[in-house]
């Protein structure tokens, strides 16, 4: 039998994949496939086993009995019709395999016709044994081929898996690596960022080290400085003091000499009234009725001083004999009545001295009074306005109590001034006092005299004890004018002013120069003043310009017992304030708000003294 040449008929090539002897099908498509061309082979001989069992593969790996494998070669016409009509009818449910040539072999080129009928069969007659068993021999075959196509697939399957995975590790790590990537490059930046704060850091440590050791170097400096600025001043003010000392001591030996020719001169003058008594009669009865009149004037003149210093020694209470109703403390009034005794004996002695022959101290009132209207807040102005008052008061030409006399006037009667810089003359009478002490006694008897606050003391109004309201007036301290009492609101700003020069002067601290009038009085003033004194407009001034000038300085010094003070004169004092003298807002709110905002804190302005004028610096 010769070899038949099989062309399909699709495509040579379909999709990229040829059609060979043997393709590279899937298992269902060579089946399809062989039992198509089984159909068409027996379709195109006749069969010699009719009763022989067809056995037919299906893609599901089974044999189907009933059904042979036919191949069908369309090209060629059959001649018998009704065999290819059954044929078409048996294959018709199956996939049909075209040839488009079907060739025997080379060397024949008879026609196609005569072959068939010569050999009508590819494979020569068998045996059913031998059918059969070549039936599972390639039953055999194919199952092998299948499993061994399963493998592969599996195989492949299994490649392909490991692929997948292999990729997603891929991607996996090259995400990783970015993100190691990106915090390697954080943590660098961070790194680099650490390294630049601690350069900085040690850089500005090394910087303030620097600084911290040239400001160690200045302060050594200026402190070397201000030690030998202090030796030199403690020189100079030892120096002065024992200047000063021997001044005094020549100005007393002075003031004996003075005083013993004072005595010889009334020795003298005593014995040339004798010698007139025993020359005539009625002289002596003359100067007897004289000194008479003059013993009586001076007695009644000490009893009015004796009933006032009496009405001086009541506290809270009303003298039953005619005369002043004093609201003071006890201690107070004792302070006052020695005060003004020391400056009324003050006060004759310069008399006595002013009325000897050539005694004209005009010149030396007016020095002084030229110097402390110069007093600014400045602490060149203050040591040298300072410095040239002690040497007037120390002046040998010049008694002593007569500068002492002007001088407390003088910064009395000069607070009253608008422009008066209350904090300098503190300092001021603080240097002064310290070299020449008794001075202050002199100047605080003056205050008291100008204004009866400072001791602090008021005078009870009474209809019985005044014959008006301007006699009143007149014993509070109001001043008179052309016949005319000044006003109330002139008086008040007076008022103001010399408490305000005193609570200067009680808080004025210098170092190393005592203040025999300081913080402990203004503390006693201050109790001595709430305690005793009503609540009412002159009062309430005096507190206000008190606690503006003195409270810091107080507050330094008492803290909480200070504290309590404020606490009292907000719960009691502004209580009957308001209740008494409603009309006074301005000063209630002064006081209220210096409490509540605690000024007392704050320290005032002008307390401090400049170093500098700013024309100075400028010449500089």
């Amino acid at each position: 039998m010769e070899a038949v040449k099989l062309d399909l008929r699709c495509p040579q090539r379909a999709e990229g994949i040829a059609a060979e002897p043997e393709p590279d099908w899937t298992f269902n498509a060579l089946v399809a496939e062989l039992n198509a061309l089984e159909m068409k082979l027996t379709a195109s001989c006749t069969d010699p086993f009719p009763t022989k069992s067809i056995y037919r593969l299906h893609s599901g790996n089974e044999i189907e009995r009933g059904r042979p494998f036919m191949l069908h070669a369309p090209e060629y016409e059959m001649e018998d019709t009704e065999t290819e009509d059954e044929q078409d009818e048996t294959i018709e449910a199956g996939k049909r395999f075209g040839c488009n040539e079907i060739y025997l072999s080379d060397s024949d080129s008879s026609d196609i016709v005569p072959a068939f009928e010569v050999q009508g069969y590819l494979m020569d007659r068998a045996g059913e044994v031998e059918g059969a068993l070549l039936e599972l021999t390639h039953e055999h075959q194919l199952r092998v081929k299948d499993d061994i196509r399963n493998q592969i697939s599996a195989l492949e399957t299994a490649l392909m898996n490991e692929s997948e995975k292999s990729a997603s590790v891929l991607l996996q790590i090259e995400k990783y690596k970015e993100v190691r990537q990106e915090l390697d490059k954080k943590f660098d930046t961070q790194y680099q960022r650490r390294i630049a704060e601690k350069l900085d850091n040690h850089l500005t440590a090394v910087q303030q080290d620097r600084e911290l050791r040239s400001q160690i170097e200045e302060r050594k400096i200026r402190s070397d400085a201000a030690y030998e600025e202090t030796k030199r001043k403690e020189k100079a003010i030892q120096e002065e003091k024992l200047r000063q000392e021997k001044a005094k001591a020549e100005a007393e030996a002075a003031f004996r000499a003075e005083e013993a020719k004072r005595a010889a001169l009334e020795a003298e003058r005593r014995a040339a009234m004798e010698a007139e008594k025993r020359a005539a009669k009625e002289a002596i009865e003359k100067n007897a009725m004289e000194s008479s009149k003059r013993i009586t004037s001076e007695g009644l003149q000490l009893e009015a001083t004796a009933q006032t210093d009496g009405a001086s020694s009541l506290s809270k209470a009303e003298s039953k004999e005619p005369g002043y109703t004093y609201r003071a403390a006890d201690s107070a009034l004792k302070l006052e009545a020695l005060r003004l005794q020391k400056l009324r004996e003050l006060y004759e002695r310069n008399q006595a001295i002013r009325s000897g022959p050539n005694k004209d101290f005009s010149h030396k009132e007016s020095h002084i009074a030229r110097l402390i209207r110069q007093i600014r807040g400045v602490t060149d102005n203050v040591r040298s306005k300072a410095s040239d008052l002690i040497k007037l008061l120390n002046d040998p030409q010049c008694p002593q109590s007569i500068s002492a006399e002007i001088f407390a006037r003088k910064v009395v009667s000069y607070c009253e001034n608008p422009g008066n810089a209350a904090f300098a003359s503190g300092y001021v009478i603080v240097l002064v006092t310290s070299q020449v002490p008794h001075v202050m006694d002199f100047l605080l008897a003056e205050f008291h005299r100008a204004c009866i606050y400072t001791v602090p003391k008021h005078i009870v109004y009474k209809k019985s004890t005044f014959e008006s309201r301007e006699a009143y007036f007149k014993s509070v301290g109001y001043k008179e004018y052309d016949g005319k009492i000044e006003s109330t609101e002139d008086y008040l700003k007076r008022l103001e002013s010399y408490i305000k020069l005193y609570g200067a002067l009680v808080q004025t601290q210098i170092p190393n120069v005592p203040n025999s009038h300081g913080l402990e009085e203004g503390w006693a003033w201050l109790a001595r003043f709430l305690n005793n004194l009503p609540a009412n407009k002159y009062t309430a001034v005096s507190l206000n310009a008190f606690l503006q000038m003195a409270g810091f300085g107080l507050y330094r010094r008492y803290k909480s017992q200070f504290l309590k003070m404020l606490k009292v004169i907000s719960d009691n004092f502004l209580v009957d304030l308001k209740q008494k003298e409603p009309e006074l807002t301005r000063i209630i709110v002064e006081i209220q708000s210096y409490i509540e905002d605690k000024k007392y804190l704050k320290e005032p302005e002008g307390r401090s003294l400049q170093s500098n004028l700013l024309s100075s610096i400028v010449r500089a």
